[in-house]
Order: C-alpha cells, then structure tokens, then sequence
C-alpha cells in the first residue's frame, strides 16, 4: 500500500505518503492564498522524499472539508485528476476528523476551524476516531454554551478565546494525520461500513462567497 493524503480546506496546503504502516513522507505549508500554487510541488516533493513515484500510489484520500469555497476544491479536484490517471481510488474524510484524530483525545471535545464571516466549521467528537454528528458552521458565540467545558481543538478556537477558553492543538489539518486515520479505517473495515470515508466532493454547508449579481443588465448583440 502507498496512500497520498492532500488537504487544502484550511489555510493549510497539506500532503502526506501512508505505507500501511507508518507515514514514510509528509510536508505542510500554512498559506490560504496559495494553494493552487504549492500543492503539486508538495507531492512532487514529498513522492522524492519517500522514493516513490505517482504510479506506486495504490489509494488517495482527498480531505473534503468543510472548508472556503476554492481552496477546498484544489485538493479534491488534484486527488480525482491521479486517481482517473493512475486508476485507483480515490475517498473523501471530513477535514475536521484528520484534525480530530491528530489531537489524540480520548475524552469528549470539539474541532472549529476558521468559516471567515466571524464563523467556525465545528463537530463534537466522543473522542479522536468517533465524531458525534454531522460538521455545522455556526458563530462562536452562538455555540459556546453548547460546547462549555470542551476542550475545542483547531484554528477557530484560538480566534475566539471568549467562546472558547479552552483551546487546544493542532491549529492546522495534518495530511499526515488524515492517512493515518484512513489507512486505519482501511485496514479495518470501518470507513466502509461506518460510513467515515465520504464520496470526493467538496463539504461546503454554505453558498459561495463570490455569486452573479441579481440585477445585471444582460448585453445582446444587435
């Protein structure tokens, strides 16, 4: 087995290499604007690293978010393009389950990372494999007494003290942690049959950022 994790739904621009085993190469960059820019050069990089080359990759999972609207898309649209050339598959795993799983609890908590609009991308979990619901976005504040007495891990907590005093690391998705988790699951069964690997399309739960404007004057020749 050669697994190729990739996440782009936070600010970071994640990639990792999974033997089965044990995590042979990985490398993260925390830059929101460039995605698109640094992703392949880290697969490039990090296919180097491990002595490996793209027709060795046996599996690809794509990280499908929640997460912003374009970043999100440039990991999953780079893990379909391998997978249709490669002819492997290609699984999805919510974002915040890789932060959830690279925490390591195994007491009740939460993940938020960073919605913009003064919102977080939020799901509790019972403990690092097992979340409990599906993922939300809401205001920090608008959920702060639901999640009171949490330790909250991720970026979202640490830009909102007052909601959640109890912030916790990793702030940035690991690709690493993410093919850890997947090849876990794949070795047990459980992303199968329980239903943690998700279809490759991104998790938005809500509308875009940039939309056609209602009231345009539509131009025809003449």
């Amino acid at each position: 087995m050669l697994l190729l994790a990739v996440d782009t739904a936070t600010p970071a621009v994640t990639v990792a290499l999974h033997d089965g085993t044990r995590v042979v190469a990985e490398e993260s960059d925390v830059d929101a604007r460039r995605h698109g820019e640094l992703l392949l050069p880290a697969v490039d990089r990090v296919l180097a690293a491990a002595g490996a080359s793209p027709g060795d990759i046996t599996d690809l999972v794509a990280g499908v978010g929640p997460g912003p609207y374009t970043g999100l898309r440039v990991g999953i649209a780079t893990a379909l393009t391998f997978g249709s050339v490669l002819g492997v598959p290609v699984r999805g795993l919510c974002t915040l389950d890789g932060l959830a799983y690279a925490a390591g609890l195994d007491t009740p908590f939460a993940v938020a990372t960073d919605a913009r609009r003064k919102e977080v991308y939020w799901a509790r979990y019972a403990d690092a494999r097992h979340r409990v619901g599906e993922p939300a976005v809401d205001r920090p504040a608008d959920i702060a007494e639901a999640l009171a007495g949490l330790p909250i891990v991720g970026a979202g907590a640490a830009l909102y003290p007052e909601a959640f005093p109890d912030a916790r690391e990793p702030l940035h998705q690991s690709a690493a942690a993410l093919a850890g988790l997947a090849a876990e699951l794949l070795a047990t069964g459980a992303g199968e049959r329980g239903g943690a690997f998700l279809p490759p399309l991104p998790l938005y739960l809500r509308r875009p950022d940039a939309q056609v404007p209602k009231n345009y004057k539509v131009v025809t020749p003449t």
